[in-house]
């Protein structure tokens, strides 16, 4: 919790929780030890340490970077490695910003966007240096053909390594970190995320090469290889790596809202998505293998419509995301967790932010008012939450644990509510957002208007509603048990 003057101020709607059994029945229904099923691992404490794991995690990644830096130094020298980091960094802002905007309706924690930045410009590229210098050399060994081998490395083996270990950190993050990789849109961004910081190693070395190069050749300005090379791989193509990538993110994505009855289709999409990424990256990587020609006919036919079509899709999915928050979110109003108006405010990212600006402003000073516009953020995001859980559950996507999830962010919602659901309603009036120009518009918490002055908890509202999924009809100024 954000401010820690929210407290709680009024009775919550009824949620369910299991009947309690005496300490004693508990006991007594244990079996002998001899006959327990589930022992205790013979592993160290540590290990469960989620400090430990995080701190192994970040020593992993810094050992590759330290690696992967002396490797890139060792290529470019110390002059190319300064002029490649300062023109490699330039697309990362952009490309970063970018992501971060389709994430706005329900913005991931920054550590998962972290770790898979770090993966990509440390781990990943790490491989994909060993790797390809391994597998070019062994082919050329095999074949005597140095010029055939690299050929080949670039065309094939590069596009199966790289993109192989940069679906590691989505795969990862997907799995460890399952609640918060809740569909398309998390799948893209993971994936965006990754990529941008593979590219951002790669063209450090690459820009690093070609200053090198025309260093020993005294060439400079726009003719130069240095040039040449910005203009191609951070003018034109800044998106080649992320686009790739993403094919492998939408996979995930997809999988992640899939009925967990269908495992086929849960294990193909993230498969079938990398198989797209590793074939348009060896298209683009083998574009100058069809004639003088071939690079801007790929670029032109394939990887422009390709870009297209992935950012309409990623745009589709932020504003499904908006469509959810206005289809399940009724059903809470109704029961009382939310006032009508929040809903339709709730999906409209202009009503959002214009809902963490009143928050700010009511308050008396600046600190105050920091943290009564996050506490409207973190209030945004666990709604967005809440809805994308239940949409899931619509589908059978979700587990058993679907109803300890909805109370837990129901709980965080509650916590927040003086705060966050007068500046929603107000900023749904004022937006002229449909189905609420009949409310009036509350006032800012601590000028008079209050909530929970009886059932319903909002207004216009009255009489019994449909309850959300696994919870109790609300019960006016009833406390449940903490």
């Amino acid at each position: 919790m954000s401010d820690p003057s929210v407290r709680y101020q009024q009775a919550r709607p009824a949620v369910p929780v299991l009947h309690e059994q005496r300490l004693d029945e508990v006991l007594g229904a244990a079996p002998e030890r001899g006959q327990w099923r589930y022992r205790p691992r013979r592993v160290g404490m540590v290990w469960r340490s989620k400090v430990f794991r995080a701190g192994a995690v970040i020593v992993a990644l810094v050992l590759c970077g330290l690696v992967i830096l002396a490797l890139v130094r060792e290529q470019t020298g110390p002059e190319g490695f300064l002029v490649g980091l300062g023109l490699a960094v330039l697309p990362v802002p952009l490309l970063m910003a970018a992501f971060r905007w389709l994430d706005r309706v329900e913005p991931g924690p920054w550590r998962n966007l972290i770790f898979s930045f770090a993966w990509g410009a440390c781990a990943a590229a790490l491989v994909a240096i060993i790797a390809n210098s391994f597998a070019t050399r062994w082919i050329a060994t095999a074949t005597a053909d140095p010029a055939g081998a690299d050929t080949l490395g670039a065309t094939v083996i590069a596009p199966v390594v790289e993109e192989s270990a940069k679906a590691a950190a989505v795969l990862l993050i997907f799995l460890f970190r399952r609640r918060e990789f809740g569909g398309v849109v998390d799948g893209i961004v993971v994936a965006g995320f990754t990529a941008t910081g593979f590219a951002f190693t790669e063209n450090i070395l690459y820009l690093g090469n070609a200053f090198g190069e025309d260093q020993q050749l005294g060439s400079s300005g726009f003719a130069s290889v240095t040039a040449g090379t910005f203009f191609v791989r951070i003018v034109m193509s800044p998106f080649a790596h992320p686009l790739f990538t993403v094919l492998t993110g939408l996979g995930f994505g997809f999988a992640a809202v899939s009925a967990r009855r269908h495992r086929v289709r849960r294990i193909a999409l993230p498969v079938l998505g990398l198989l797209l990424a590793m074939g348009l990256h060896a298209l683009w990587n083998g574009s100058s293998a069809f004639g003088p020609y071939g690079f801007y006919a790929v670029y032109g036919i394939v990887m422009v419509p390709a870009f297209g079509l992935v950012t309409w899709l990623a745009i589709w999915s932020r504003q499904r995301e908006l469509r959810t928050l206005a289809a399940e979110l009724p059903a809470y109003a109704a029961a009382g967790w939310l006032t009508p108006a929040e809903p339709t405010a709730l999906s409209s990212m202009r009503a959002r932010g214009m809902a963490r600006d009143l928050a700010r402003h009511w308050q008396q000073d600046r600190t105050r008012g920091r943290a009564a516009a996050r506490a409207v953020a973190e209030y945004e995001s666990f709604a967005t939450s809440l809805a994308g859980l239940r949409r899931r559950a619509r589908h059978g996507a979700v587990g058993p644990d679907f109803g300890a999830r909805e109370r837990e962010l129901l709980h965080h919602l509650w916590q927040r509510r003086d705060i966050a659901a007068p500046a929603l309603t107000h900023a749904a009036h004022l937006t002229h957002r449909p189905n609420v120009h009949h409310h009036r518009p509350p006032m800012p918490y601590g000028y008079g208007y209050g909530y929970g002055q009886g059932p319903g908890y909002g207004h216009g509202y009255s009489g019994p509603a449909p309850q959300p999924y696994g919870s109790a009809p609300p019960t006016a100024h009833r406390r449940p048990s903490q």
